[in-house]
């Protein structure tokens, strides 16, 4: 059995990768750490009584590494770097679910996340965990780099058409709606109660999102090209769950059913991508809980444009699934194990 320990336990990613890990049959939950009071896990989440016979608190990276062969880092961005070069150097995998190993660039990274990276060394090493495009590093990595829910959201449905270096890259529209949970467990107003079953829809970071250098990372990988997206994300008052919508200006006209086979052929046998047929949308309800990304394309030729939309569970393939499929893929077991 695998042991894997869980530092960051007490957020929502934290508490995913709990309930994802409790069903994984190759896997035994051996250590739970967050900056708490030392409690049992029974009482920081009372569904896991009978299921899960550990404390949770506040213990050292090399703690962690005494009684784990895998970490996962589910820790608030500018954390995990403290945490991290502890656990390698102890010869741990680590899955990081943070920001702070996703941007190659140390300067990048310190302009959107306004902090020095303490271990810029790791930048390169680690390698960025979306399965559909990196799967061979990823089996071959001690630092995954887990990536952002909206960047996941948003990779995946540009990369087909990026791919074939057929879209305008001047001009990428990502517009995108997330749930509450994805701010995670830290309390402000505006996550309150009663600010969000109020009906209202909002935008906010409007092209000044910390996820667009992760984005434009990404995707000027794929193009070839240097890409600079315009990122408008949306508050919804809705638990968990994203809906992007992914305008491309293409150099060429191709319609509907042309843009699916492209989508078809470019995500055949990846069983957590599911291509929607013509003239079905994604819906968040259709993925929530669950590690698929449903993907629906409509194409425009008298326009020249595609308009892509992709739905994620924020926390899932957004975030502790996502992990979880890639922990399967570096160890050598079943991808869709305990998903």
């Amino acid at each position: 059995m695998l042991k894997v320990g869980i530092m960051g336990a007490s957020g929502f990613a934290g508490e995913e990768l709990i309930k994802i890990l409790l069903g994984h049959p190759e896997v035994k939950i051996t250590a739970l750490a967050a900056k708490i009071e030392k409690m049992h896990v029974s009482k920081m989440y009372p569904w896991a009584k009978a299921m899960l016979d550990l404390d949770c608190f506040d213990m050292s990276a090399e703690d962690v590494a005494k009684i784990s062969d895998a970490v996962f880092l589910a820790l608030p961005h500018k954390i995990s770097m403290d945490f991290a070069p502890a656990l390698l150097k102890k010869g741990k995998k680590v899955i990081d679910l943070s920001a702070d190993f996703r941007i190659k660039d140390k300067s990048v990274y310190e302009k959107w996340y306004e902090i020095k990276h303490e271990c810029p060394e790791y930048l390169k090493k680690a390698v960025y965990g979306l399965p559909e495009l990196y799967r061979k590093d990823i089996k071959a990595a001690d630092l995954i780099a887990n990536p952002g829910c909206y960047p996941t959201s948003i990779i995946l449905g540009c990369a087909p058409l990026l791919k074939k270096k057929i879209v305008d890259t001047d001009c990428i529209i990502c517009d995108s709606k997330s749930g509450v949970s994805g701010a995670g467990r830290t309390p402000t107003q505006a996550l309150m109660f009663t600010e969000v079953v109020t009906n209202s829809f909002r935008p906010y970071k409007v092209n000044f999102h910390r996820h667009m250098p992760e984005i434009d990372q990404e995707l000027s990988s794929l193009a070839g090209a240097k890409i600079e997206v315009n990122f408008i994300p949306h508050l919804v008052p809705m638990e968990r769950g994203i809906l992007s919508t992914i305008y491309l200006k293409l150099n060429k006209k191709i319609n509907t059913k042309e843009a699916l086979s492209m989508y078809k052929d470019f995500y055949k046998g990846e069983y957590f991508v599911r291509v929607l047929d013509e003239g079905i949308l994604p819906d968040t309800k259709n993925v929530v809980r669950s590690n698929f990304c449903d993907i629906g394309i409509k194409a425009f030729p008298g326009k020249s444009l595609v308009v892509v939309m992709t739905a994620i569970d924020n926390l899932v393939k957004g975030a502790s699934g996502q992990a979880v499929q890639n922990m399967n893929i570096m160890y050598g077991f079943n991808e869709k194990l305990g998903l």
